[in-house]
């Protein structure tokens, strides 16, 4: 063979990789509006930066005629390239290919840049599309799965993890993600479930869709399983690109910092006036918060799921921040089940990969009721406790107005190991609200006049700022429009905190 002819066969068996299971599929993917592995890569990624690794890798069965369909690539297309010029390893499961279900050798190559991203120290990428296991590889794709999902659980606060779901996923194949960081699901065109719809009804005589079963609104907004939610492929690449951007690539990085144009020193007066004189009387946490936030970009995780926490990431002073905020216009801000759990595990993501933790509070306590006791309301609820007392990273507090009971101990209090905490001169700080407290101590003693006064009395002495203030639970008692400043003030000073928990395998965390 010549050397012409080699460099033909090398051209042509590029081609045949690139082109995956051919033309029809490639049609079939985009007419049920889905990018192929590669476009997605193509948009995700700077460009010419991907360097693809196990091009012309196939698998090695031979059961039911397999050998005679063979792929170059197998369904999945890995490799590494760059974010915003940083080195991320990547995987797409290729749907054209055999459905992008898992081979064993194609698990292989997924776990050849899992490998080379902890040696890197660099994030893994994994853009999910796949009918889940070949079941004609039978247990060697098992065994596969379960090579993936082991170096998930061995990667996971060490590199950032993030799963993409761009079409199915079922059974096996959604504990991989699972264990990630950030799952991504799309609108209309992803699902993840253990069991689908068909199974469902043979067991348990459930009639469900797929789309109501795992879809990307159900995760979302239901389960909690997933943290984002795109209207497309494309979109979906550029909100990965984006939460890219917050986090250090391992955790013995800090994360990048930007040139910040925003004014540290800026001041908005309006912040004065968004916490209302009546303390029954919700508002917008999302207001404070985007108007301290460098460029008022707050990049906000798992909006749709337990909406009365706030959990997203943004920056101050050009440098990245996790925010965990209570949302008193959703259920007044009460912490319960789904919201202790959902801001614990992004506590403990934030304290893995060095980013500050900023908490806005205005809690009024747990959500009362059989409901959430029977659910577990105390082990969940401890969750966010040990999270926030275990996390190392600097950490600010600020009060805005309720910080009742043990919730006001549970949001990174002073008590748990926050560097500052300030308050808002409408803060109030208490065991519990002024009317329960005067009822119990006084046990419908008083006349209605008596109850009134001592109310008013109550909420002077104890749902204010001052008595914590005074004991030295709280810095400082700051302007609402001086939030920003105070903030980035406290980052700057807390910037070289060198804090280590007691050597341990690991804690116990309640689960």
């Amino acid at each position: 063979m010549s050397l012409a002819d080699k460099f033909k066969l090398l051209e042509e068996n590029n081609r045949l990789a690139e082109q995956g299971g051919g033309e029809d599929r490639i049609r079939k993917q985009h007419d049920a509006g889905r990018l192929t592995a590669r476009e997605r890569l193509l948009e995700l990624l700077d460009p010419n930066t991907f360097v693809e690794v196990d091009k012309f890798v196939t698998h090695r069965t031979t059961d039911f005629d397999m050998d005679k369909q063979k792929f170059l690539g197998d369904g999945v297309v890995t490799g590494y390239g760059r974010i915003d010029g940083r080195l991320v390893y990547v995987f797409a499961q290729d749907f054209t290919v055999f459905g992008g279900s898992l081979s064993r050798a194609n698990a292989d190559k997924i776990v050849k840049i899992m490998d080379l991203a902890m040696k890197m120290g660099a994030p893994v990428i994994g853009l999910n599309d796949s009918g889940g296991a070949r079941i004609q590889e039978g247990v060697e794709s098992l065994g596969g799965y379960a090579d993936i999902f082991y170096r998930n659980v061995m990667s996971s606060g060490v590199i950032p993890q993030i799963s993409a779901i761009l079409g199915p996923c079922a059974g096996g194949a959604v504990y991989s993600p699972a264990i990630t960081d950030f799952i991504m699901m799309v609108k209309d065109t992803s699902y993840m479930f253990v069991t689908g719809p068909d199974v469902i009804k043979t067991v348990t005589h459930e009639e469900v869709t797929k789309e109501d079963l795992g879809g990307a609104f159900t995760h979302n907004s239901k389960s909690g399983v997933a943290h984002l939610m795109a209207e497309d492929d494309s979109q979906a690449m550029m909100m990965i690109r984006e939460l890219m951007s917050f986090l250090p690539s391992n955790n013995m990085e800090d994360p990048p910092v930007k040139a910040c144009t925003d004014n540290i020193y800026r001041e908005d007066d309006n912040l004065d006036s968004i916490v209302p004189d009546d303390p029954n009387k919700p508002y917008d946490m999302h207001e404070i918060i985007g108007k301290v936030v460098d460029e008022h970009n707050f990049f906000e995780i798992q909006p749709y799921y337990a909406k009365n926490i706030i959990v997203g990431f943004a920056r101050l002073g050009g440098k990245p921040v996790g925010i965990v905020a209570n949302q008193p216009a959703v259920l007044a801000g009460v912490l319960d089940i789904d919201s202790s759990t959902k801001a614990a595990r992004f506590v403990r993501f934030c304290d893995a990969f060095n980013i500050p933790l900023i908490t806005f509070e205005d809690v009024p306590g747990f959500l009362p009721g059989t409901v959430q006791e029977f659910g577990g309301i105390i082990k969940h609820g401890a969750k966010l406790l040990y999270a926030f007392a275990e996390a190392t990273v600097p950490k600010i507090t600020v009060i805005t107005r309720k910080a009742y009971g043990g919730a006001y101990d549970v949001m990174s209090s002073k008590h748990i190991g926050a560097d500052m905490n300030f308050a808002y001169p409408t803060a109030e700080i208490a065991v519990m609200g002024p009317e329960g407290a005067v009822n119990i101590i006084y046990k419908n003693k008083l006349t209605e006049e008596e109850r009134q006064e001592a109310i008013a009395d109550y909420r002077r002495r104890f749902a204010s700022p001052y008595k914590a203030a005074a004991l030295g639970y709280i810095d400082e008692i700051i302007y609402p429009r001086q939030t920003r400043t105070k903030l980035i003030q406290a980052l700057e000073m807390a910037h070289t905190k060198v804090k280590s928990n007691p050597s341990k395998k690991h804690g116990n965390i309640p689960l």
